[in-house]
């Protein structure tokens, strides 16, 4: 119970990944707030994990991509815990497009919000909350597309990447106060983004992949513990590949 008493924010936290995540944490020992667009979703998880764990869970409406809801989220969770030991930025989205050329201004702005503004905004706000306090962990989610780009993900690709180089700048930054910033790059994940892929796109990510296939949600479990925990007290501006070896 290395998080017994910790607080650990999630955002797209209520399902998926995320919902994993936040389940994880709390079975070890964490209260837990659970974020994403939609209320409802998070305070199942939220109560789930109440239930499951006997540790405090908070659900809480945020729509990342907008700075003034991302405040909001912060100001709430430091009202009700007093503190934040742990940040995991995982809430994203990549709807398919046509064609490039049809990529829309709403689109664009809207995949860079969520993929990035949001996780800047938070990571911002709370890693200096953290640095001044006792110092804290913050894990990003990114994407095997931020080094290998496909057709169809462009946008989506370039916020992930920008994702990775802010991870590394965090890292500087907050690193002389006892904040650590890492990223966890994710390969192909059987979450509700797959629901959109095609039967080729599913056979190709398999194929790509030297397990040769591709990753469950729970598989994410495991980087996130460590990259919170003390076994990891050294490891910062780190991005750890999970992909199952994706070519």
């Amino acid at each position: 119970m290395e998080f017994d008493g910790k607080v650990v924010v999630v955002t797209g936290g209520s399902r998926g990944m995320g919902q994993e995540i936040s389940q994880a944490f709390a079975a070890e020992g964490a209260h837990v707030v659970v974020a994403s667009r939609k209320v409802a979703d998070c305070e199942v998880v939220a109560k789930g994990a109440e239930a499951l764990h006997g540790r405090r869970a908070l659900a809480v409406a945020c729509n990342v991509s907008d700075w003034a809801q991302c405040d909001t989220l912060v100001d709430t969770v430091y009202q009700e815990f007093g503190r934040v030991d742990v940040l995991v930025n995982n809430a994203g989205l990549s709807p398919l497009y046509p064609s490039i050329d049809q990529v829309t201004e709403a689109y664009f702005d809207k995949v860079i919000g969520v993929n990035l503004k949001g996780p800047f905004r938070l990571a911002s706000v709370i890693g200096a909350r953290m640095a001044a306090a006792d110092g804290g962990s913050i894990i990003n989610v990114s994407s095997i597309e931020a080094i290998r780009p496909e057709p169809n993900a462009i946008p989506y690709a370039a916020a992930k990447a920008a994702l990775n180089n802010l991870t590394e700048g965090l890292a500087q930054t907050f690193g002389p106060s006892g904040v650590r910033v890492n990223a966890i790059q994710c390969g192909p994940f059987l979450t509700d983004i797959a629901d959109a892929w095609t039967e080729e796109m599913r056979v190709q990510f398999d194929n790509q992949a030297a397990l040769r296939r591709c990753g469950n949600p729970d598989e994410i479990i495991g980087a996130a513990l460590y990259f919170a925990s003390e076994r990891a007290s050294f490891c910062t501006g780190a991005i750890l590949r999970l992909d199952g070896g994706i070519r």
